[in-house]
């Protein structure tokens, strides 16, 4: 197995450069903050970025508890990748990486001016800087997972592949989103928040007649909401808590950036209005 580095101080775009590296030296894995990355998959990790504080993410970033390192090591036996990119902020931090997963010295040390302009690292830092912005390159489906309630902004772009092959662009995927330990602040969403959306949600689909309670279990990897309804007597009850299912999960996402795990929709009860039983018209 082959070890390629890329070296740059915090800020300066190198998970921003990781995917194009990755394509120009033929790099079949990335470790970068904590997380090992393959293709479009997090196949094993917990990103530094979550961390509450910057010694906190560098510590979980080098892998310097063993217990992080296991999965990730495992993962590496398991794939037996030809070649794969660290990326630190040093050549110490990549030492340590590297030492920490069992891996071989790195053949070749990339410097984030080997791939970057200075006016592109000169724009990266400001973002960092200003907005809090840190880029992981995955997809945003898969960084979801990790980073439940924390706004994730997807990156698509085209890249060409190399000359000899498919000549067709494909397009690769990264994330941005701002770490908990950013100074710019963080924020919460309290489950009381979470609940009236996913009742108004349900409210508002036709055969709903009440939404008698709304539950809400948070882990790190996201939520899992339990809504319990009254149906409108003369409804298709099935139809409607499945419509009511994918009406929570759509607001909820979209309103929060959580995670949703699950939406468990039950029928609790049937509402009957006094006009359900009118007498039919006479001819």
């Amino acid at each position: 197995m082959d070890v390629l580095a890329l070296v740059g101080p915090s800020g300066t775009g190198k998970s921003y450069r990781a995917l194009l590296v990755a394509q120009e030296y033929s790099v079949d894995m990335i470790i970068d903050d904590g997380l090992l990355i393959k293709e479009s998959k997090i196949l094993a990790g917990r990103s530094a970025k979550r961390e509450a504080t910057m010694m906190a993410a560098v510590r979980r970033a080098i892998f310097s508890d063993p217990s992080d390192a296991v999965a990730v090591k495992a993962k590496l036996r398991e794939a037996a990748p030809n070649r794969v990119l660290v990326l630190g902020t040093s050549r110490e931090m990549i030492d340590k990486i590297v030492k920490s997963l069992d891996l071989p010295a790195p053949w070749k040390y990339l410097d984030i001016s080997d791939v970057s302009t200075n006016e592109e690292i000169r724009r990266a830092v400001r973002i960092r800087r200003e907005q809090g912005k840190h880029v992981i390159p995955a997809p945003t489906f898969e960084v979801k997972k990790t980073f439940s309630g924390y706004l994730v902004d997807p990156l698509k772009f085209f890249l060409r592949r190399k000359p000899g092959a498919d000549e067709r662009p494909f397009v690769i995927e990264k994330s941005v989103v701002r770490p908990t330990f950013s100074s710019l602040g963080k924020f919460i969403i309290a489950d009381s928040v979470v609940m009236a959306i996913a009742a108004r949600a349900s409210r508002d689909v036709p055969g709903v007649s009440k939404v008698s309670r709304v539950q809400v279990d948070g882990t790190d990897e996201g939520v899992t909401l339990t809504v319990d309804l009254a149906i409108k007597y003369g409804y298709h009850v099935f139809r409607v808590l499945e419509e009511a299912q994918y009406a929570v999960r759509l607001a909820v996402e979209y309103m929060t950036a959580l995670n949703v795990i699950a939406v468990n929709v039950r029928a609790k009860k049937l509402s009957v209005d006094s006009t359900s039983f009118l007498p039919a018209t006479q001819v």
